[in-house]
């Protein structure tokens, strides 16, 4: 890390334009909160001169919203924090649904090992350069990534111990949780 670690988010700001310029496809702010859209093709070089030259030593989370009905994409969002300034950074790249494929970051950060891991496995994102990455929740032999939007549902019946039937069908079991006015089931 250099002698001159950025003060807050807009020094950190400062230091991606100055080292990556284009870098940002957006700056916009949700909820209060500020993210950077980033190009997808510079995403690794950034996030090693935030953690090397900003003093963004923690990667406290990593996750994806599946974007399926708006854009055919997966946004892949990464949370960032700088020990030392107390500065938190939100940074998304966009990757294409047919070709999910970013590069790993778990040799920057350790925690990105197990979290890209997930990712895979629940998403089919594919870290390029981890170290191992498989399967972490689901059995090897699973088949697709059951977080994605466009994971097949299906209805499989059910015999708990103790019932006289077969699993409900979805639209009973709906029915059952559904609620008048007064909280009361309907009639």
């Amino acid at each position: 890390m250099s002698d001159e670690v950025p003060a807050d988010e807009e020094a950190a700001l400062a230091l991606i334009q100055q080292r990556h310029p284009g870098a940002i496809a957006d700056d916009y702010s949700s909820s209060g909160q500020r993210w950077l859209l980033i190009r997808r093709e510079m995403i690794y070089e950034l996030l090693q001169t935030l953690k090397e030259q900003a003093g963004f030593n923690v990667l406290i989370d990593l996750t994806v919203l599946d974007r399926l009905g708006q854009e055919p994409v997966f946004e892949v969002l990464y949370l960032l924090h700088a020990q030392e300034t107390l500065t938190r950074l939100r940074l998304k790249v966009k990757v294409e649904r047919d070709h999910p494929v970013l590069p790993s970051v778990s040799g920057l950060w350790s925690s990105a090992n197990w979290l890209e891991r997930e990712l895979y496995d629940l998403y089919g994102i594919v870290f390029e350069g981890h170290p191992n990455l498989k399967r972490l929740l689901l059995p090897d032999d699973w088949t697709g990534h059951p977080l994605r939007k466009d994971y097949p549902l299906t209805q499989e019946p059910v015999q708990f111990i103790g019932l006289q039937h077969e699993g409900l069908p979805s639209e009973q079991i709906a029915k059952q949780g559904e609620q008048d006015a007064y909280g009361h089931p309907p009639q």
